[in-house]
């Protein structure tokens, strides 16, 4: 059964949705209008072709090397506050860039160093708004709000670069600087009038390196994301062939210049916008993996034709095609991320797929590049459409999971218990053990049921984790793990969800004893001889 998304118009009836989007909206187009100064500046000041690439790789390199401590930051602090920082930072940034430029004093490097202080910007922004998608609108809405978010980055990409190309023409590369500065004023205002707070947590934050450990432990433990994330980084590889090769195809293919170029690039913007329209209205008739196939597929579709055809016309056509299947494949595969990830742990995994779809583009640009390179484009097209058959293929042994009734919020079923020590929140290690009583009868579905309890212990916080068979009593079965601490283990309790908490349910289903299974909660302590006092049992001591 098709689960019935909400129109595009849902998520903007939202006050403070609205009023973030907007301002996202603007801060894009003035992104892309400073990329087409930047780019253009450097044409100015550096002779050579190398240095100009340069300033692309420099604004997107942030996000690959960044986006997982960014998603970390994301679920660990208000990411109301994360949103406002990068912001204020970009705008700053992007003043003071307009200074030196008018100045005359920006240099390639400094140049380099100011579109590299952006894109860090953006690579700390994006996981906090993409994760706090869930913190203003419903979850059942969290698709449509996913694609406004597409559709408005590709508006601005679409209509960015001409009128970019049009500002830099008219007053110069300054001008466009300080069309971006302004860009993020709305932004930041609607960020201080009600931007997105994370609810607040008892418990203490995690430090940065733990956090970021916790999060790909989260994700790599998670079958589905790693399916979608091997989705998303075989789309990037192969997908970003035709915009990596663009130019060369606009200008040695088409035989044409700037202007065929930028209608090439347009045509590409109008059908990803036209795509974030209606592709809601494919989502609700086809399942995820078709729905994914059907736009691989088209896009390969588009890769052959312009290296066979060779036609301006033809290309025209095409290239709004492969417009809408590069936004909704992405938009799909970040929806999907965000329904397959509990809201504790959202940003870091939105983090992670931002690193394989960046990751597989950037191994594509360098790949496709050499291809082209030594083979020619035409080729270098046409092994890119086979990569992307491939990326359909994966899907026969690696299909899109199915998420639209997955309950992935907190269960809260468990209650912290009475200690008869005074024990402080970082005391540990902690040993928990629970004992089973299981009939024979049931011992096949139990283990099987333990198997997936595995996973899930490990991947909400638990090392060590064993089961044990007692060698005098064949129905007893005893689970031990550890955490590091008494307030991890509060953590990981917290992290159960509805999910998790069905694989309970089968095993205690599946017990015969009595009573519920006995849980015993210990705390590791080096045996010191003679030190019984109560004061030496302190359990900070071995905290």
């Amino acid at each position: 059964m098709k689960l019935k998304r909400p129109a595009l118009k849902g998520p903007l009836a939202i006050p403070a949705f609205r009023a973030i989007w907007l301002g996202f909206a603007l801060s894009s187009f003035g992104g892309t209008v400073q990329a087409v100064g930047a780019a253009w500046l450097m044409t100015s000041i550096a002779g050579s072709a190398d240095w100009v690439a340069l300033v692309q790789a420099s604004t997107t390199l942030p996000i690959m090397l960044f986006s997982i401590f960014a998603g970390a930051l994301a679920d660990n602090f208000d990411r109301r506050q994360i949103m406002l920082v990068a912001q204020t930072f970009m705008f700053l940034a992007s003043l003071l860039l307009v200074a030196l430029t008018q100045w005359g004093a920006m240099t390639p490097m400094l140049l380099l160093g100011f579109t590299f202080l952006i894109g860090c910007g953006t690579a700390l922004n994006n996981p906090a708004w993409q994760a706090s998608i869930g913190d203003v609108v419903p979850r059942n809405q969290v698709p449509a709000a996913v694609s406004l978010n597409s559709v408005a980055f590709n508006i601005s990409r679409s209509v960015g670069p001409a009128l970019g190309g049009l500002v830099v023409a008219a007053a110069g590369a300054v001008t466009a600087f300080a069309i971006n500065a302004v860009s993020y004023v709305a932004l930041i205002a609607a960020l201080l009038r009600a931007g997105p707070r994370k609810a607040a947590d008892p418990l203490p934050r995690e430090s940065l390196g733990p956090a970021v450990a916790t999060g790909l432990r989260y994700v790599f433990m998670s079958p589905n994301i790693e399916i979608i994330l091997l989705r998303a980084f075989l789309f990037g590889f192969a997908g970003v062939s035709l915009q990596a090769l663009l130019p060369v195809i606009a200008r040695d293919a088409l035989q044409g210049g700037p202007l065929v170029f930028g209608a090439l690039l347009g045509a590409f913007g109008f059908g990803a916008v036209i795509g974030g329209v209606f592709g809601r209205h494919v989502r609700e008739r086809l399942s995820g993996e078709w729905y994914l196939r059907v736009f691989i597929l088209t896009f390969a579709a588009v890769l052959a034709a312009i290296s066979l055809l060779h036609s301006l016309p033809l290309a025209l056509i095409a290239m709004p095609f492969a417009g809408a299947s590069w936004l909704l494949t992405l938009s799909f595969l970040n929806i999907s991320v965000q329904l397959a990830t509990p809201r504790w742990v959202v940003g870091r995994a939105l983090a992670a797929y931002q690193t394989a779809a960046f990751g597989g583009m950037a191994l594509g640009s360098w790949v496709w590049g050499v291809v082209a390179e030594n083979w020619g484009i035409d080729t270098a097209l046409q092994f890119a459409a086979l990569a992307m058959l491939v990326g359909a293929a994966t899907g026969l042994r690696f299909a899109m999971p199915s998420l639209s009734h997955t309950n992935l919020d907190p269960v809260n079923r468990f209650q912290e218990p009475p200690l008869q020590i005074d024990l402080q929140q970082r005391s540990g290690p902690i040993v928990i053990s629970v004992e089973y009583t299981i009939p024979a009868a049931n011992l096949s579905r139990f283990l099987r049921a333990m198997a997936e309890r595995r996973r899930v212990r490990r991947r909400n916080g638990a090392v060590e984790w064993t089961l044990m068979r007692d060698l005098e009593n064949a129905d007893l079965w005893v689970e031990t793990y550890h955490v590091a601490n008494w307030t991890e283990y509060l953590r990981h309790h917290r992290r159960t969800t509805h999910v998790d908490a069905e694989v309970t349910d089968i095993i205690l289903a599946l017990h015969a004893g009595p009573d519920r299974p006995k849980v015993r909660r210990m705390l590791v302590r080096p045996p010191r001889p003679g030190d019984a006092s109560p004061a030496a049992q302190d359990p900070t001591q071995f905290g």
